[in-house]
């Protein structure tokens, strides 16, 4: 099965792996779910890419070295999708927040629920979903199709909430992003997109899994999940904040690549890199996907001891520090800015150039992102 080791090291010989040797095909076979034990159609990058091993712009660079844009286009959209939804969610930050509450209450109302209890088991009567479950668990893993797959399974045939769906997902997922993760749970359940829901079908479970499932009674003919709820959008200030000397840089754990940041030259007294564990999130993380965290976090701190002094703290150390001399990476929107906002934990930030420029074109849907990604190409090389 697929494993990610939590080293950047690791994570370049993936990229380099999956550019040379699989990229050339990605469009075409993009969308089949051969197995876990048969990835190479996909780059498996997403949890780096989550964590800020790799980012978005390493990952097009070296892709377009090796191929021109119309050969790749499909997959460099497929990138900047986690880009695109970061930017949709900073716009719509109340989206979050209304999910993590909502989960309060629906925790105990499906305490007891037999149908929760058959699904985050792995016991229902459909076995794709089944598999899906124990995969999920194994690997913190799953391929992007199956996941579309396991949402409208979950909310249309299980008639479960996509809340409980989403925090089921972010429990396992060693790419579960707070954006990407959530939205596309409601665009599943059809409110991301109103009136537009995705229901999983039986031939199309059997096409793209290459024949491994056939004969999978769902409900076929789900409608969407209907939600007044409207958000009114803002224009966030992503204005970096001034770098003095002798700051020091907190990095929460999606930016864990500071040698290759947009900050990188600069110079800082120190570094300090934030974990945040289950005693300090709203959503439990498993412990294998803490560890992985952890690894990742101290594999950040095995780079760059050498060159800065750098040390490892929880969150929740920001309460008993002096902040005036402190600067950091910016986390959006999700479980580490939910902290610093519910603790009233005021710091300065600086923000990915990446989403400086990609932000003001998250104002509507993905179709309409998509037509300006040579424009965000062209700025960011």
């Amino acid at each position: 099965m697929i494993q990610f080791h939590p080293s950047r090291s690791k994570a370049l010989e993936q990229l380099q792996s999956f550019v040379e040797n699989h990229l050339g095909l990605y469009a075409r076979d993009r969308n089949f779910d051969f197995g876990p034990e048969k990835r190479t159609n996909t780059s498996c990058l997403s949890p780096y890419v989550t964590h800020g091993i790799l980012s978005e712009n390493e990952i097009i660079k070296q892709s377009l070295k090796q191929y021109s844009f119309s050969k790749i286009e499909k997959f460099i959209q497929e990138v900047l999708w986690r880009t695109y939804w970061k930017g949709w969610l900073e716009r719509r930050p109340s989206v979050w927040t209304d999910f993590i509450n909502d989960l309060k209450y629906l925790k105990v109302d499906f305490e007891s629920d037999k149908n929760l209890k058959a699904a985050v088991n792995g016991n229902t009567d459909i076995d794709c979903f089944n598999d899906w479950v124990n995969e999920l668990k194994e690997t913190g893993y799953l391929h992007n199709h199956t996941r579309m797959w396991f949402s409208s399974i979950w909310i249309f045939t299980l008639d479960l909430p996509w809340q409980l769906g989403a925090e089921f997902f972010m429990k396992y997922l060693k790419d579960g992003d707070p954006a990407s993760n959530t939205l596309s749970w409601r665009w599943t359940a059809g409110i991301q997109t109103k009136g537009k829901n995705y229901v999983a079908q039986e031939w199309n479970i059997k096409k793209f899994t290459n024949g491994r499932y056939d004969k999978v009674k769902l409900n076929e003919n789900a409608i969407p999940i209907v939600s007044d709820k409207e958000y009114v959008q803002i224009d966030p200030d992503f204005t970096n904040s001034n770098i003095t000397e002798n700051q020091t840089l907190l990095i929460f754990d999606n930016q864990l690549c500071f040698e290759s940041s947009d900050f990188q030259d600069h110079k800082f007294k120190k570094i300090m890199l934030l974990q945040n564990t289950n005693l300090t999130r709203s959503i439990e993380l498993d412990d294998e996907l803490i560890k992985f965290k952890s690894d990742l976090i101290h594999d950040q701190q095995d780079r760059l001891k050498d060159h800065i002094e750098v040390e490892v703290r929880d969150i929740s150390y920001l309460h008993n520090l002096d902040l005036s001399d402190k600067i950091a990476l910016y986390p959006n929107v999700g479980e580490n800015l939910g902290y610093l906002n519910q603790n009233q934990i005021k710091l300065n930030f600086l923000y990915r150039r990446l989403d400086q420029i990609t932000n003001s074109y998250c104002k509507k849907g993905f179709f309409n992102f998509k037509n300006f990604i040579p424009k965000i190409i062209s700025q960011i090389s």
